[in-house]
This record gives structure tokens, C-alpha cells and sequence, in this order.
């Protein structure tokens, strides 16, 4: 007996899918995962087919995550308000289907999610009372589930759904009369289920066998008689039976047995029971399938085989006892290859037919057609030829040249392409993702994307295309006809199955000494115009409806990924002016003390942070400072500036590093609460090397000696800036040695995931001891790519280096290395190390 759990999930499932006209629902719960929902039941369709839904993450733009985060309904009436709202779950499932989602609301929050799939109903919307219903089952189950919790009872789910098979349609019952009849007499006494299955009431039954044929049609009163006969004649205990047609058409089936009372061979001594069967609406009547020409196959809606015709035995090598009760791609592998499971996904969520061809081992090639039901699927076979594509003529939608599997697996590549593009944040992420995800499924070897600007197309990206070919169509303007042009015009996708077809289509348009077909798709985000995507073939092929519907949705999700890359590409740039016009573009020159800084941006978010730098001269002082903003973005970046000012502001007035600090404290607390920020300030002496030193929640420096012992300096220090405006931050004092170096870094420089941020510092210590006595430029160049090399550096990195020397100096060498900028500026160009 199932569990609890179990028990009311499946009566809450149900009871869903019925009240909402559904054909097929599901239960999601939380798992032990934090963050992760799972399918813990799915009714009406076979879970293996669904895999890639049995986990959701919460955050996720699914409606299943949007309901579980919001705790209100998403009622969808047709794909294509599913397609508005929803992109990325039409991009797995891009068939006609209505949907409609719930919470599985507990008094401490959501335990779950109800989802029932139900027929489109384009331009109608859901009836309130359909969500309504829905919703209150939702609160039900949610309500069952909260008192399972408090008796104990686990109700997350971990593990693969459970299947549950939704109750037929309503159909008339089958219904069974009993009777006997005496021959010889002709009288006939029936029960009370006879009688209605003829349309008598019991007392006015006149009990004759002429009153029984009387409601049969007239060929079969005939056969009734001689059935009787050959029955009571027979030798033995005998059985016969045979169908009868009442007066309203439909067939019953008649059965007889005979009772011996005298001798045998003499009809009046013998009596006659008899059983009528009404099989209501829809009689099960296998002959019939057998006499077709193809074969026939009947599978429930969970991929059981419940009937095969004789033909169907011979197409398959399989008899039906090996057959039926097995689910069909168990029992005939080869049927469960992901391109035909697409297609049975696609005749069940969509209830419309499908159509494809597939290779039944060795190299039997078999049309299958399915036709779905509220309780099942038809499947008609039939033998044919191998496919072949046809040079002058269309090939059939689905039925491409070689092996439709291979193409149609690209089905299967949607929500990893959905989920890849929600990672990437530049055009040329957002292309480079198109590339490795796209092409491979498709089969296809080219791709080019344009990116439409002042009314003209640029091309941004190409792969694939012979050299120079596309610069032709670079920079074309709206009004030019060309098929990458018109399908950003007109909204429509274009395909073309080879070259020869683009050819005809569009006469004296250039191209390419390749045959292969083309697809040309629209990318367009929110109704606005980005682009044009182009994906090319090696050889000819058809593009199967469910292709061109993968296709054109997957155009919308590329299109809205080009259109934020575009906007944080604008604001990035924005960002990094802002910090660019925020650090020293030049560091002051003194004679006796070189100084460098290094600014890298992280690899992730807007590459612009809250580090900085910076170098003043104060009089008799150099001040060197470098600080960290908490966070990322524009709204740091503009911390970090006022913060630079203020230190700057304090520094230029000769407040001593204490009051500078403390100034700076309060300043922050003022403009910003709950910012914070660290820092490091060293007032250093050029002419004596002696320098006061004041730390606010920073990494210690690094102190590299004449003699080339490296050493982390351990100065006092006070909590980070923006915290306690009355914190008191203590100065320490410390001398630079002429040919020494001090080293001042923020935590990118030495942070690693996993590790302790001391052993960062220990490893750059390390570094720079072993690097020695070399120019600036070379310790910094060496110092970052060994962090680079040691993470992935997410955050962003700002270096400060200042060297004292044992003598004035009126001509400095010039840095070495391919990076390094000459002593007292910065560098902040492109990180060597990464891509423009």
C-alpha cells in the first residue's frame, strides 16, 4: 500500500487534473537541497520522457519557480502567452498546450507546487472558476501535508516521480444480463439488467424469446435461432457466441450454454442460459484491427502497450504476449531514441498527430504515425523506404536527408542553451554561447549574427564561413532584400533546404560554393528589432516543424541575451568611465621613492569595483594610500571616489594618518550608512625612509628588505571604515631602508575559494621574495599572473608598489616588461591575460 505522502498527492493530482480539464498534472516539492524543487508525481504522462523537468531550481524563470518564490498562481491559456511570460519553458516545450500552476500553500510558507496541462485555448483566457478550483485544491493539499509534517511524516521528495494513471473518460458501462430459455416453449425469463440493456421495464418484459428478437435487427433473429439450435445439439458442455446489433446500433455480444434435462438430440428437452453483454460506446473489437493493412499498435498515456494487431507482430519481430503490458520503448529499444520521444512528447502534451520515420535494427525502416486520446495513443506503422532527400523537390517537414534522429536530438539542447545564455553577459559571451550550444545540436557548421544599428546590420560575430564572405553583407541597410534583412522585417523566420532554394529565392544574391541549407531567424526582444541570426549546413536538409518551433523560440531567448548584453555593455562602458576619471591617471614623481599601480577588474559582473589607489604628495610626505569599497557596480565605484576625495582632501591639509582615517571614518558613516569600506594609509618620508602608517580592516602590507628578506608587517590596526564613528585606528611607525619595497594590495590580490586569506598573503610574501631586487613593472607582472594562476579571480584587484632608493636620481631607468608603465605612472590598460 503506498504511503501517506503518496496517497494524498495522488488524490490532490487527480482530483486536479479533472477539475481543470486537464489530460495530464504534476506535484513538485522541496528537496533536501536548499533552493531545488522536484517532480515528486506526474499523472497522465510517462516520467522518463520528462527527465529534464524532474529538477527545478527556485530561481529559475519557469512558472513552476515563479509560484513557489511569489506563492501566487501562474494560469497560462496558450504557448503563446506561455512564450511572453515563459520563454525558456517553450524553448523545452515548444508545443500547443494550456497550463496552469498553483501553490501547495502551509501556514509556514510554500511546501510545493500544483501544475495541470490542459488544451490551448489561444485568445481565450483562464476562467477565473478553473484557478479558483485549483487554488483551493492547492491550499488542501497544503493543509494534508502540514498535519503529515506534525505527525512526523517527511514531506520533501527526493528520488525519481511517481506515475500515476489518470481514470478513463466517461464512457457507458459494461453491462451484463443474465436469462434462460426453454426452446421448446419459447418462454424466456430475464433479470432486471437484461431487461434494461433491451429498454424493457422488468414487469412489462412479456417473457417470450419473440419479445427478444423483437429488438434485435431482423438478420440477426436468424442467427439467434440457429446458434440455439447448433447449441442444444451439440455433445458435451459447449459455449457459442456471437455479436448482436440492438435497435440503437451499437453491438452486443451474446453468449449461450446449455442445460441437459432429457436424452440428448431432442431441442425441447434442453434449456438455454445465456449471458448479454452491453460493452457500451466503445467495444473493444481487435478483429477489426486486424483486418487493416498497417499496423496497430495502443499504448495507455503512460507508454504502455495495451493492444497490438497481427501485422504490427510482423513489423516489430515481436508477438504480442512479448508486447503488451510493456512499456513501449522497454520493450522495442530502439523506439525510445530521444528524436521519436520527442515526438510522442509532442502528440501527448500537444493532443494533436504526429509523424516520423525510424529505423528498426538492422535497417527496417518503419512510418509511424501516433495519434493521441484522453487515454491513450494510437500507433499506426507502416513499412517504407529510406528516406532520401530529393534535389528539386521539398522534402517532407521531419523527413530531412540521413538520419532524422541525429537532427531531431537537437530538441534536447533548448533549456541547456536557455540556461547557458542566462550566464552570459557581453555579445560576445552571448555569441560564443550560441556557437558551442546551438550548432552542435543542430548539426549545423556556420553562424552568423547581425546586430541591427541606426537602421543598418553589423555583423558581430561569424563562425564557419569562408574568409571575407560575409563582408559584403556587412552594414546593409533595411530597404536591401536579402533574406537576413527580411526576416528581422518581417518577424518571420526563413528556411531554406539548400542553397540552390536561397538561389531561386532571392536571384543574384552571392554565395557560397556550398549546398548545404540555411536558416535565417529574427532576433527580436520585447517587439524591438536586434537582429539577424544565421545558421548554416554542410549538406541539404528539411527543417521538421518542431525544428523551426525550437528554432524561432530559441531566437527570442538569443535576442533577449544579445539585448541586456547591449545594456550592460553601454553600462559597463559607462561604469568604467566613471572609474577611469576615479583613479590617478598619473602618479607624482619624487625624487628617492618609484611608485606603480596596478588596477585589474574582476572577470564577473560590471568589471568595475571599489578599489582603489592612490599616491599624494603632502609637503615633506608621500602619502600612499589603497582602499577597498565593499561590493560592486556603479554605486561602489561612486563610494570609492568620495572616499578618494576625502583622503585626499584630509592628506592635502597635513592632518597626520590618525585624523585622516578618522575624518574619512565619519565621512562615510555620513554619506552612506551601512557602506564600509577598508584602507591602508602610509605616510612615508622620501629623504628618510621613516614612514607613519595607519590600517582600517586591511590586509597587512608586504615589506621587502634591502637584502631581499620579505616580510608581512604586522601593524595595529582599527575596524573598517564606516562602521563606528568613534573608532580609533593607532599609527605605527616603521622605516624603509633605501632598496627596500613595500607592497600595498587589496584582498583579490590574494584571496582563493576554499582557502584561508593568511595563506594568500604568505603566497604573495613568497612571490616577491623569490622575484628580488627587479623594476617595479616586472614584480607587478609577475606578482598578478601568479594570482591569476592561482584563481579564478573573481574580484577585482588593485596593487600599489613603492620603492625607495639609496640616492637622488635625476634619470630613472626605464620598467621592464611587455606590460609596464614607466616609473610614477599607471597602467590600467587590458589584462594580458584576458580578452578585449
Amino acid at each position: 500500500m503506498p504511503d501517506a505522502l503518496s496517497l494524498e498527492l495522488a488524490q490532490a493530482l487527480v482530483s486536479a487534473v479533472e477539475s481543470g480539464d486537464g489530460y495530464a498534472g504534476g506535484v513538485y516539492l522541496r528537496g533536501r537541497t536548499p533552493g531545488l524543487l522536484r517532480l515528486a508525481m506526474l499523472a497522465g504522462l510517462p516520467a522518463p520522457l520528462f527527465r529534464p523537468w524532474w529538477r527545478v531550481q527556485v530561481n529559475r524563470p519557469f512558472p513552476v519557480s515563479e509560484v513557489y518564490r511569489s506563492g501566487r498562481p501562474v494560469l497560462l491559456s496558450d504557448a503563446e502567452e506561455a512564450m511572453r511570460r515563459f520563454p525558456q519553458l517553450m524553448a523545452g516545450l515548444p508545443f500547443p498546450f494550456g497550463s496552469l500552476w498553483v501553490p501547495v500553500a502551509g501556514p509556514r510558507g510554500t511546501l510545493g507546487v500544483l501544475a495541470v496541462l490542459r488544451p490551448s485555448t489561444p485568445g481565450r483566457p483562464v476562467a477565473p472558476a478553473d484557478g479558483d478550483r485549483l487554488h483551493r485544491l492547492g491550499r488542501r493539499l497544503g493543509a494534508a501535508l502540514t498535519d503529515l509534517e506534525a505527525r512526523g511524516v517527511d514531506c520533501g521528495w527526493e528520488g525519481e516521480p511517481a506515475p500515476v494513471q489518470l481514470p478513463a473518460a466517461v464512457t457507458p458501462p459494461v453491462r451484463i444480463g443474465r436469462f434462460d430459455w426453454d426452446p421448446g416453449s419459447g418462454r424466456v425469463s430475464a433479470d432486471d439488467e437484461l431487461c434494461a440493456i433491451l429498454g424493457f421495464e422488468p414487469a412489462a418484459f412479456p417473457g417470450t424469446v419473440d419479445a427478444l428478437a423483437d429488438r434485435l435487427a431482423p438478420e440477426d433473429v436468424h442467427g439467434l435461432w440457429a446458434l440455439a439450435r447448433r447449441t442444444v445439439e451439440s455433445a458435451g458442455p459447449v459455449v457459442r457466441r456471437m455479436r448482436l446489433r440492438g435497435p440503437d446500433g451499437r453491438s452486443r455480444l451474446l453468449e449461450l450454454s446449455v442445460r441437459r434435462t432429457h436424452p440428448e438430440g431432442d431441442v425441447s428437452t434442453g434449456r438455454l442460459s445465456g449471458f448479454l453483454v452491453d460493452l457500451g460506446a466503445e467495444p473493444v473489437m481487435p478483429e477489426a484491427a486486424d483486418r487493416l493493412p498497417r499496423g496497430i499498435l495502443s499504448l495507455d498515456r503512460l507508454g504502455r502497450i495495451t493492444y497490438a494487431n497481427g501485422l504490427a507482430e510482423e513489423l516489430l519481430g515481436h508477438s504480442r504476449a512479448e508486447l503488451v503490458g510493456q512499456v513501449v520503448w522497454q520493450a522495442l529499444p530502439w523506439f525510445g531514441h530521444e528524436a521519436h520521444e520527442d515526438h510522442y512528447r509532442a502528440a501527448l502534451i500537444a493532443g494533436e498527430p504526429a509523424h516520423f520515420l525510424a529505423r528498426r535494427p538492422p535497417s527496417h525502416w518503419l512510418s509511424v504515425s501516433l495519434y493521441p486520446g484522453h487515454d491513450g495513443v494510437s500507433v499506426v506503422l507502416q513499412e517504407t523506404g529510406r528516406p532520401a532527400y530529393a534535389p528539386g523537390s521539398v522534402t517532407s517537414p521531419g523527413l530531412g536527408i540521413g538520419s532524422t534522429a541525429d537532427r531531431s536530438s537537437a530538441l534536447y539542447r533548448p533549456v541547456a542553451l536557455a540556461i547557458a545564455l542566462t550566464e552570459a553577459v557581453t555579445a560576445r559571451q552571448v555569441s560564443a554561447v550560441v556557437t558551442e550550444e546551438l550548432l552542435p545540436a543542430f548539426g549545423g557548421r556556420q553562424l552568423a549574427i547581425y546586430l541591427l544599428n541606426e537602421r543598418h546590420l553589423h555583423l558581430a560575430w561569424e563562425t564557419g564561413f569562408p574568409q571575407g564572405f560575409l563582408d559584403r553583407f556587412d552594414g546593409v541597410g533595411l530597404d536591401v532584400s536579402i533574406p537576413g534583412v527580411e526576416t528581422l522585417t518581417t518577424g518571420r523566420p526563413i528556411f531554406f533546404e539548400s542553397m540552390q532554394r536561397l538561389a531561386e529565392a532571392y536571384p543574384g544574391i552571392p554565395i557560397d560554393a556550398d549546398v548545404g541549407a540555411r536558416a535565417f531567424l529574427p532576433l527580436i526582444a520585447s517587439g524591438r528589432p536586434v537582429g539577424s541570426c544565421i545558421l548554416g549546413f554542410d549538406r541539404p536538409r528539411g527543417f521538421s516543424p518542431e525544428e523551426r518551433t525550437v528554432l524561432t523560440a530559441l531566437a527570442g531567448l538569443i535576442a533577449q541575451a544579445l539585448q541586456r548584453a547591449q545594456r550592460y555593455d553601454s553600462e559597463a562602458a559607462l561604469a568604467r568611465g566613471l572609474q577611469d576619471a576615479l583613479l590617478p591617471h598619473r602618479l607624482p614623481e619624487v625624487d628617492g621613492v618609484d611608485t606603480l599601480g596596478r588596477y585589474l577588474s574582476g572577470t564577473q559582473g560590471m568589471d568595475v569595483g571599489g578599489d582603489w589607489y592612490d599616491v599624494i604628495e603632502t609637503g615633506h610626505e608621500l602619502a600612499l594610500i589603497i582602499g577597498d569599497v565593499q561590493g560592486h557596480g556603479v554605486s561602489a565605484a561612486a563610494t570609492m571616489g568620495q572616499l578618494r576625495s576625502a583622503v585626499r582632501a584630509f592628506a592635502l591639509n597635513n592632518h597626520d594618518p590618525q585624523e585622516v582615517m578618522s575624518g574619512t571614518n565619519r565621512l562615510l558613516i555620513d554619506l552612506d550608512p551601512g557602506q564600509f569600506a577598508s584602507c591602508c594609509y602610509v605616510a612615508l618620508d622620501p629623504a628618510t625612509g621613516v614612514a607613519r602608517a595607519v590600517r582600517a580592516g586591511h590586509p597587512q602590507p608586504v615589506l621587502r628588505r634591502p637584502d631581499g628578506r620579505t616580510e608581512v608587517l604586522d601593524l595595529p590596526g582599527g575596524i573598517v571604515l564606516g562602521i563606528d564613528e568613534h573608532a580609533v585606528h593607532p599609527v605605527t611607525e616603521l622605516r624603509l631602508e633605501p632598496g627596500a619595497m613595500l607592497a600595498l594590495f587589496t584582498d583579490g590580490l590574494i584571496e582563493r575559494p576554499g582557502t584561508d586569506i593568511d595563506e594568500g598573503i604568505e603566497r604573495l610574501r613568497a612571490t616577491v621574495e623569490r622575484i628580488g631586487a627587479v623594476p617595479l613593472a616586472d614584480t607587478a607582472d609577475r606578482v598578478i599572473d601568479e594570482a591569476r594562476a592561482a584563481t579564478a579571480r573573481p574580484d577585482d584587484i588593485a596593487l600599489l608598489l613603492a620603492a625607495r632608493w639609496a640616492r637622488t636620481r635625476t634619470a630613472r631607468p626605464p620598467a621592464a616588461g611587455p606590460f609596464g608603465p614607466e616609473p610614477g605612472r599607471t597602467f590600467r590598460g587590458p589584462d594580458p591575460g584576458r580578452s578585449a
